[in-house]
C-alpha cells in the first residue's frame, strides 16, 4: 500500500526514487476521474494503479469473463469500492466482491519481508490491533455500502487469509487483487486463489516493487508457471493476465 497522488499532469513521486510520471492520459477520463474522487481518501494506492484496476474491470465486463472479484488486504475498502462504483457503470450489480482482510492492521513480517517491514510493524503494536494499515471491519463496510453495491453481494471475511482461505472463497475468480504486502500471506493467497481465477482473468500484486517479501512469494510461485508475463503498472505494481 502506498498514499495516492494529487492529479497532476506531470509529478514527482517517491522520495527515494525520483521520477517523472505523465498523467495527461488519466485526467482525460471524467468517468474515472469522476470515480476516483469519490474513494481516493479510502486507499493508499496511487493514481496509475487506480486507473489500471478501472480498466482491469471494464476488460472483464466487455470479455464476459465469468467469476468474483476479490481483494485480499483492502485497508479502508478504497479499491473495492472502485470496483462496486466501476461494476454499476456497467449497470452490473450481481458479481460478488470479496473483502478479505484483518481488520486488526498488519500481521507480523517474517525475515523473507526484511528489516524495514519489521521496524514499521514495530511502531504499530498497539494493544488492541496494529496500527500499520489499520481500518476496522465496521469502517471499511461502510466505506463499501456507501456506493450502492448490494450488501448481500458483499462478501467480507475477516482474519488473516492464512486462517480463512480455502475455508471462504469463491469457486470461480475474474480478477484477483493482493495488497497484504508479507511474503507468507501472498504466497499463500497465489496457491490457493491463482487456480480460481478464470482464464483470461486478471491479477494484480500491489506491492511486488515495494515489499521484497511480495515480491520474492510472487517470483516463486510463477516460477513453475512457465511463459507468465507480469507486466509493470508502476514502481511497484505489477499486472498478469491468467493464459
Amino acid at each position: 500500500m502506498n498514499y495516492p497522488l494529487g492529479l497532476l499532469g506531470w509529478k514527482i513521486i517517491r522520495k527515494r526514487r525520483l521520477e517523472l510520471v505523465n498523467l495527461s492520459d488519466i485526467e482525460e477520463d471524467k468517468k474515472f476521474l469522476a470515480i476516483y474522487r469519490k474513494v481516493k481518501d479510502q486507499t493508499m494506492v496511487r493514481i496509475e494503479r487506480c486507473y489500471t484496476l478501472y480498466q482491469s474491470v471494464q476488460y472483464i465486463i466487455k470479455n464476459k469473463i465469468e467469476g468474483d472479484f476479490v481483494e485480499c488486504g483492502v485497508w479502508k475498502g478504497g479499491s473495492c469500492m472502485l470496483m462496486a462504483y466501476t461494476l454499476q457503470e456497467a449497470g452490473i450489480s450481481n458479481r460478488k466482491i470479496y473483502v478479505y482482510d484483518t481488520f486488526e492492521g498488519m500481521n507480523e513480517p517474517t525475515d523473507a519481508d526484511g528489516q524495514e517491514a519489521k521496524d514499521q510493524w514495530q511502531k504499530g503494536i498497539k494493544a488492541a490491533h496494529n496500527t500499520m494499515c489499520y481500518a476496522s471491519y465496521d469502517v471499511v463496510r461502510s466505506n463499501i455500502e456507501s456506493t450502492g453495491y448490494p450488501v448481500e453481494n458483499m462478501v467480507m471475511v475477516k482474519g488473516p487469509v492464512e486462517k480463512t482461505i480455502p475455508a471462504t472463497i469463491p469457486s470461480a475468480i475474474s480478477l484477483l487483487r493482493l495488497d497484504t504486502d508479507w511474503y507468507e500471506s501472498t504466497k499463500h493467497e497465489l496457491h490457493h486463489l491463482y487456480p480460481l481465477l478464470a482464464r483470461n482473468g486478471v491479477l494484480i500484486v500491489d506491492d511486488y516493487g515495494a515489499w521484497p517479501g511480495a515480491q520474492k512469494a510472487t517470483d516463486e510461485y510463477f516460477s513453475t508457471i512457465p511463459n507468465t508475463f507480469l507486466a509493470r503498472i508502476d514502481y511497484t505494481g505489477r499486472i498478469v493476465i491468467k493464459k
